[in-house]
């Protein structure tokens, strides 16, 4: 265990390259509210001390004009271990003064992780809305300071999943719907290293209801993999227009669980409730042929 006098040393001699990517002094490209925390170390207990206290100027996301705010708190790359405060209701400007606590961390060890506080907006009866994040590599933290920090919540990244290459071909003669995976990139980076480890998991789908799943091989360590994988499906004529194919590009975890990176639906006129999708036209008015199209993935 190393002392506090210790501490500055083992800091000014440590590491960076795991946590790099989180590095970012660039300010916010909106304004999404702030964040109020604080950090302490308990060395005779090898114990982080994560202490979050209260948010202000929050965008009001509810047609009330407020939100009901929550945090949600991971130690990266531990995405399985999440901890979240309370429910603030009917609030922008909330106050949660809660205390969590982080054993068997050696001050070692806490270097190559990255504290992460995401603040939500519950919501009953639909997916959680996301405010804004806070990415802290504690390996630039002096803990023994029992640092207090104002942080501005930056704006989850929307559009910023990366692209897909991907070609389909229908045969109406036998009825075989080829989807076929060539590759991605910019894909966004879901690990520590900076690096994903991409597979393509593809649902065909008619109307709501799914039919049948494929999935490609997971390619370690990369943000632009190469699958060059196809699948092919039995859709009769008369039902081209009403399937569509749900492809999600995932990260593979070994640890926690498999996380979206982003999708795209590639849709007939009446798939899904979606609007028929250029490349799904092109492939109805081009039988037999080949049509490749890149495609920005959505973030869900």
């Amino acid at each position: 265990m190393l002392s506090p006098s210790k501490m500055m040393a083992f800091l000014q001699n440590r590491s960076i390259s795991l946590v790099d990517m989180y590095i970012d002094n660039s300010e916010p490209s909106e304004n999404v509210g702030q964040i109020h925390f604080s950090l302490e170390y308990d060395f005779q207990n090898t114990t982080l001390i994560l202490r979050i206290i209260q948010g202000k100027e929050l965008p009001a996301k509810d047609l009330s004009g407020t939100s009901d705010p929550y945090v949600r708190v991971t130690l990266l790359p531990d995405k399985k271990h999440r901890l979240e405060t309370k429910i603030k209701r009917r609030t922008l400007n909330p106050r949660w003064n809660e205390t969590f606590y982080f054993e068997g961390f050696p001050i070692q060890k806490l270097q190559s992780r990255v504290l992460h506080l995401h603040v939500f907006d519950y919501d009953r009866f639909s997916r959680d809305d996301s405010i804004g994040e806070v990415f802290l590599p504690l390996c630039q933290v002096d803990l023994s300071e029992k640092p207090s920090f104002w942080k501005a919540l930056k704006p989850p990244a929307k559009d910023k999943c990366g692209e897909l290459l991907t070609s389909l071909c229908y045969h109406p003669s036998n009825s075989v719907l080829t989807l076929t995976l060539l590759k991605a990139r910019n894909l966004k980076a879901k690990d520590i290293n900076g690096k994903s480890d991409p597979y393509v998991k593809v649902w065909l789908q008619f109307g709501d209801k799914r039919i049948e799943k494929r999935k490609t091989a997971v390619f370690k360590c990369t943000l632009n993999p190469v699958f060059n994988d196809s699948f092919s499906f039995n859709v009769p004529w008369e039902k081209i227009r009403e399937c569509s194919l749900d492809v999600q590009v995932m990260d593979f975890d070994n640890i926690g669980r498999n996380e979206l990176i982003g999708r795209i639906l590639l849709a007939g006129k009446n798939g899904s409730g979606a609007t028929e999708t250029k490349h799904w036209q092109d492939m109805i008015t081009k039988p037999r042929q080949t049509i490749v199209q890149w495609h920005r993935l959505k973030p869900e």
